[in-house]
């Protein structure tokens, strides 16, 4: 083993000075050359001085990173014992590759200071654009509002935000159109159609309205929740609102609607219910009044009588009473492209009538 003079292991040492605190036994392998580059952070500065070697060595565990210089290497970083030193320029953010050729940024390791997240987001910018990957999505928690200008500057957009969240989402490729899913198009709403032994539906009337409304009697209605499903949330809508206990039969019919609310298309499920009570106990800050009505003055109600959708829901709805129309039951089944369970929705036509759905009573 080829081993290096005196003079040269103290110009090794005293450039390391920060990084290593002493060379224990002579290097073998190691050429030096005039000129060696090496710079270090003191304070907010950084200093650079100029040794150089022709080649990157490993020494007892210590990795010397070189990159190519115009007169041998110049050193990038330091890895001392698994410690990345504060020479920060190779610090990427953590992530982890999609299903789709791209990555999510953990947004639980996210630096808190701002000029840390610019430097080291743009480096993992470059690392993904030279690793070929396609769509990023990062994810900023309202504590750390201050990054999101940050990450808008560097290019990103925004994709959608909840309660605690902001997301935003960088495409890649410039030469390919963006292939990232949108953010949700739809809410999706319930309707509850109870309708008693004596023929009398559940109805409600809303607080707050618009005037043409006030005295309008309707099925009680409501949104569906995250992670609810349409049957469990009919029949949760319908105590909220209402008090009463019921039992989800179907789904009669459901409509489809655009640029309802915030722009977004809105899908409306009738939902047929049977009443396990009915003793009305109304929900004080959305409703006014709740009641038992006769179907026949519930249909006669000039806003519902006027409406061509709503007389032929009501339509639908008396055909399914009289077992002319069936409507659709959930039916729980586990799909091998995600191994969950989930709902789905069709009505069963047998030849042996015992198995169908569609000869239940309601009441």
């Amino acid at each position: 083993m080829d081993s290096v003079s005196l003079s040269e292991v103290t110009v090794m040492r005293r450039t390391h000075l920060g990084f290593m605190h002493s060379f224990r036994q002579p290097f073998s392998g190691v050429t030096i050359s005039p000129k060696f580059y090496h710079s270090k952070v003191v304070g907010s500065r950084e200093i650079s001085s100029s040794v150089s070697i022709t080649k990157s060595q490993y020494v007892y565990g210590e990795s010397l990173v070189a990159a190519t210089a115009d007169s041998g290497y110049k050193m990038k970083e330091v890895i001392l014992k698994n410690r990345i030193s504060s020479v920060q320029e190779g610090l990427l953010l953590d992530a982890f590759d999609d299903d789709y050729g791209g990555v999510v940024v953990d947004h639980g390791k996210l630096p808190s200071n701002p000029n840390a997240f610019t430097s080291i987001l743009r480096n993992s910018l470059s690392d993904w654009k030279r690793k070929g990957k396609k769509g990023v999505w990062l994810k900023l928690p309202v504590e750390q509002a201050e990054l999101v200008p940050i990450a808008v500057k560097e290019g990103f957009e925004y994709h959608h935000a909840e309660k605690g969240y902001v997301m935003l989402t960088y495409w890649i490729p410039e030469e390919e159109p963006c292939m990232l899913p949108g953010n949700a198009s739809h809410q999706v709403g319930v309707g509850g159609f109870v309708l008693n032994q004596f023929k009398e539906v559940l109805v409600v009337q809303e607080k707050y309205c618009t005037s043409s409304n006030t005295d309008l009697w309707k099925l009680p209605t409501g949104f569906i929740n995250e992670s609810e499903e349409i049957f469990s949330g009919a029949v949760r809508e319908v105590k909220e609102e209402t008090g009463v206990d019921t039992d989800f039969l179907e789904v009669i019919a459901f409509r489809h609607a655009h640029n309802v609310a915030f722009e977004k298309s809105d899908l409306f499920f009738i939902c047929m219910l049977k009443p396990l009570s009915d003793k009305i106990s109304i929900d004080n800050l959305e409703i006014k009044a709740a009641k038992w009505m006769p179907l026949v003055e519930f249909v006669e109600q000039p806003m519902i009588k006027g409406d061509k959708m709503f007389k032929r829901v009501i339509e639908i709805c008396e055909a399914r009473l009289s077992h002319r129309y069936c409507g659709l039951s959930p039916h729980r089944l586990v799909s091998t492209f995600d191994g969950k369970p989930s709902s789905l929705y069709y009505n069963v036509v047998d030849d042996d009538p015992s198995h169908s759905n569609c000869t239940a009573d309601f009441y």
